[in-house]
């Protein structure tokens, strides 16, 4: 089973994930073997972005933010893909756009988000 969701993952006048929540309620109910998700992660056009009123950068949101997913479908045993928006304020907006950089982040958490070149599923 492979489950494909589109961003933004927060309201547009903040960034409280609570659409992401709720796209992770249903990955723990449907179990899927695979989980894309499309960007934007944290939006450009999100009010709170636009208007510099982060308590965080850009970065720190977006770690957050993927902390969230990766910690939302642990118990899944789903493999995520990640694929970036040009709207995405913590990416590089080129075309065509580059995958995401994960240099911080933990071995075990590496395992469920392969790099494009190197999947683990045919």
């Amino acid at each position: 089973l492979v489950l494909v969701a589109c961003g933004p993952f927060t309201p547009s006048d903040g960034v409280a994930f609570e659409p992401l929540s709720d796209l992770l309620a249903v990955v723990a109910r449907e179990q899927p073997d695979v989980c894309v998700l499309f960007g934007p992660f944290l939006d450009a056009k999100n009010e709170q972005v636009e208007s510099c009123q982060l308590l965080g950068s850009f970065s720190d949101v977006f770690r957050l933010c993927l902390r969230t997913i990766i910690d939302g479908t642990r118990s899944s045993g789903c493999h995520l893909v990640l694929v970036p928006s040009l709207r995405d304020v913590a990416h590089e907006f080129v075309y065509p756009q580059p995958p995401f950089p994960f240099p911080d982040l933990p071995k075990e958490d590496r395992a469920v988000i392969p790099e494009p070149w190197n999947p683990p599923f045919p």
